[in-house]
């Protein structure tokens, strides 16, 4: 999961994100309309309507509907599904999909959930991923509660009522089973995982974190098809 850094001489990547959030990031419309042909003037884009992109797959399913705040990016080959909250700033990445059917996923602030990730909720367990959070590439997780500042490496597969506690890690193709509580600052590794206490940094979780706010806004400012 690299994560973008800006050009040599550049603020650092936390400075960054927050920077380009704020200017760039701006006013993202999660719609299910085509795009509006990109301005011609030069200035840079600024919402996924004023992209040159594919429809985003935004559905309601009955009366859950997804709520998607406004500086959030959703990429148009992702999709989202029925009850889904998603927060300021946090990003949505090509072929993820988020399935709000069974009861509800909360997404906070400053978290991405990258290429391929699946995340599903059950009738008893919603699904909540909390701030400035990483969920990498073609993770699976369903019915648990990631807490702030936490990392899901690529692959990993988190199941029914797990906590991930604040600031700890779960290692790439990790698989967390049912019931498990990850204690902060700790990591989850190996199938099935097995703890290791005081192994995780959430200092380079939120670096991370930034990285992808910033390559969000970046996306915002030049992502167009070409087909």
């Amino acid at each position: 999961m690299p994560v973008p850094v800006p050009a040599a001489g550049a603020v650092p990547v936390p400075v960054a994100a927050l920077v380009a959030a704020e200017v760039v990031l701006g006013a993202l419309t999660a719609s299910t309309v085509p795009c509006a042909p990109a301005p011609t003037s030069g200035a840079p884009r600024t919402s996924v309507d004023e992209m040159e992109c594919s429809p985003v797959a935004i559905y309601a399913l009955g009366d859950k509907e997804p709520q998607i705040d406004p500086s959030a990016f959703v990429h148009p080959d992702a999709t989202v599904i029925g009850n889904v909250v998603i927060g300021a700033q946090s990003s949505v990445w090509p072929q993820a999909v988020l399935r709000g059917d069974a009861s509800r996923i909360v997404i906070g602030a400053r978290t991405s959930i990258q290429d391929g990730a699946i995340i599903h909720c059950t009738h008893d367990a919603e699904t909540h991923i909390g701030d400035d959070c990483v969920i990498g590439h073609l993770v699976h997780m369903e019915g648990c509660t990631i807490e702030d500042r936490c990392l899901v490496g690529s692959g990993a597969i988190v199941l029914h009522r797990v906590i991930v506690r604040t600031g700890a890690l779960v290692g790439a193709a990790a698989l967390v089973t049912n019931n498990t509580e990850v204690p902060s600052n700790a990591m989850a590794l190996g199938v099935p995982a097995v703890i290791k206490l005081d192994r995780s940094d959430p200092e380079l979780i939120v670096m991370n974190a930034a990285g992808y706010v910033w390559n969000a806004a970046h996306y915002l400012e030049h992502l167009r098809r070409v087909d």
